[in-house]
This record gives C-alpha cells, structure tokens and sequence, in this order.
C-alpha cells in the first residue's frame, strides 16, 4: 500500500477502483459527513471460507445499468449499526479492501447496503479520506481524472 504523506486534493465526486473486489471502476461521492465508507450491495449471503465468516456480494456498478453485474467476495470484518442521514438504523456487515484513487492506494472499511435509489453506488467518507491523506474542494469534481470511467464499455455484459 502506497500512503504518501502529502494531501491530494479531491473533488465531491471522484472514480476510484477497489481492486481486491475486482471492481475496476466505481464513481463515489466524497462524503465528509459521514464516518465509514459504504459500498452499493443489492443482494448478501454469507458463508463459511477457511473457517471464518465471508460475505459474497452482487453489485451493480453504474447507476441505472442493472446489465452490469459484478459479484464479489471478502471476509466479513464487523457487523455494526448504522445510521443514515435520516437517523434511520441498520444493521450492516463491514469489509476491508484496498481503495485505489489516482496513484494512492490504502486500505479501508467498508459497510454493504443497498443503495439502488441513490445516485452514486458508493460512499467514500471521513475515516477512509484520514487514512489516505486527501483534502476536499466541493466545488470541484474528477480531479484525479476520469480514465475509469470507460472500464465497462471495453467488456461484454450479460
């Protein structure tokens, strides 16, 4: 993992890839506002790897292109609550992954839930930005780039 000590400036939105999962590219909301990271997860199931606890989880990367179906798996790190900006609880499961944003890459939690009605299928928030040295400017977006962007035309889907 390569965490230099320099803050990158980034914007409200940015494309970032979370390699361990096999996700190329997702554009996230950079969102100070909240403590952990969450990742868009429209369908769970746990099961035993090893003798420890996985998740497997099915995501639709881009907003409004259900044809693009990514599954991914890890080890479940934590069940927490958590709250939305309603106050609202849920009960979520917690994975680490390595985030990779521009030429940084860092680990960070993550929590899974559904997020098909918002507009960005992840979350990057307060605790992840710490761990990976960034500043926010919200009037900016994409600074460091928008080559991920066309990751999924390349592929054939479904």
């Amino acid at each position: 993992m390569n965490v230099e000590k320099t803050p990158v400036v980034l914007g409200w939105r940015e494309w970032l890839a979370l390699p361990e999962l096999g996700i190329p590219a997702i554009k996230a909301k950079i969102d100070t506002g909240a403590k952990t990271s969450t990742l868009h997860a429209f369908r769970q199931e746990i099961f035993m790897k090893g003798g420890k606890e996985h998740i497997r989880f099915w995501i639709h990367p881009l907003q409004r292109r259900t044809r693009i179906e990514l599954v991914c798996e890890a080890p479940v790190h934590d069940q927490r609550l958590v709250k939305d900006s309603g106050g609202h609880g849920e009960q979520r499961f917690v994975i680490m992954s390595t985030a990779r944003l521009g030429k940084r890459e860092w680990p960070i939690e993550i929590t899974l839930t559904s997020r098909d009605t918002m507009t960005f299928r992840m979350l990057l928030a307060r605790s992840a930005l710490t761990q990976g040295h960034f500043m926010v400017d919200p009037k900016a977006s994409y600074l460091t780039g928008r080559s991920l962007r066309h990751t999924y035309k390349k592929q054939r889907y479904k």
